[in-house]
């Protein structure tokens, strides 16, 4: 039995309704998860030249959104203050590497301002108290610079050989 034209229409009203209250909360979601993040340059396919996007400012634009707004989520934190938080570095070998994040969204040492003084801070004193903790004395604490991120958040690699 075929469908009155009103039964149609007022079914693609409200399928009209509910992608456009879908797309509205996914704006919503995606305004609260990235709105404490650093401005990264958009995709532009035209010219790309240095301004799109890397696998490693995509990661790090992840990061950020996953560390500023859900700390609770990032998965194997072994040490986290408020201003920090340690996970192992996911292809440490047999040495101990550990790898600090700031709470706050760092693009890289040459972006630090003095707002985000404490949460770097705070990252070395988090280190401190592992390497304390542990009674390291063979290690190395380095963070690289953007081309050589593999993921554009400012970062602290704790090494013990």
């Amino acid at each position: 039995m075929l469908d009155s034209p009103r039964k149609t229409r007022w079914r693609r009203i409200r399928l009209a309704a509910l992608l456009l209250l879908t797309f509205l909360a996914g704006l919503t979601f995606g305004a609260r998860a990235f709105m404490n993040t650093q401005p990264r340059s958009w995709l532009n396919i035209a010219s790309c030249d240095d301004r799109c996007y890397r696998p490693s400012d995509v990661a790090g634009l992840i990061a950020s959104a996953g560390i500023v707004n859900a700390p609770g989520i990032v998965p194997r934190v072994i040490r986290e203050s408020d201003k920090c938080l340690a996970v192992p570095y996911p292809r440490g070998g047999r040495y101990l590497h550990l790898v600090f994040f700031p709470k706050r969204d760092i693009r890289d040492i040459a972006d630090l301002t003095p707002q985000d003084q404490p949460y770097v801070m705070d990252c070395f004193a988090l280190i401190r108290t592992v390497i304390d903790e542990q009674n390291l004395t063979d290690y190395r604490v380095y963070t690289n610079g953007p081309r050589e991120q593999e993921v554009s958040y400012l970062h602290f690699h704790l090494v013990v050989w």
